[in-house]
C-alpha cells in the first residue's frame, strides 16, 4: 500500500468515526428528550461535550482529551438513572478510543 493510499484510508476512517460520533450524540439527545430529568451540572456537561466535539471535528485532530473527559464524566452521571444514555456514552467513549483520543 502506498503512502497516499494509507493516508486516504486514514482520512476515510476518521470521517466514518466522526459520522458515528455525531450519530451517537443525536441518539443521546433523542434519549434525553424522552423525559429524562437532568440537573444543571449534567446539562452543562452535555453542552460542553457538544462544543468540544464540534471543536475536535473542526480541527481535524484526534488528540482532544477534553472530549474524552466530558464523556467519562457523563457516563458516571448516567449510570444509575439513565441506562440507555449510559450505553450511548459508553459507545461514544469506545469510538473516541479507537480514534486515539
Amino acid at each position: 500500500m502506498s503512502v497516499a493510499n494509507a493516508q486516504e484510508c486514514a482520512a476515510r476512517s476518521d470521517e466514518l468515526n466522526q459520522d458515528k460520533i455525531l450519530s451517537l450524540l443525536a441518539q443521546l439527545q433523542k434519549e434525553l428528550d424522552n423525559g429524562a430529568t437532568l440537573d444543571n451540572e449534567t446539562i452543562a456537561l452535555l453542552k460542553k461535550l457538544d462544543r468540544n466535539v464540534d471543536a475536535m471535528i473542526a480541527s481535524a485532530e484526534n488528540d482532544n482529551a477534553p472530549v474524552m473527559d466530558d464523556a467519562i464524566a457523563l457516563e458516571a452521571r448516567f449510570a444509575a438513572d439513565h441506562p440507555v444514555a449510559e450505553r450511548v456514552i459508553r459507545e461514544l467513549i469506545d469510538t473516541l478510543s479507537k480514534m486515539g483520543i
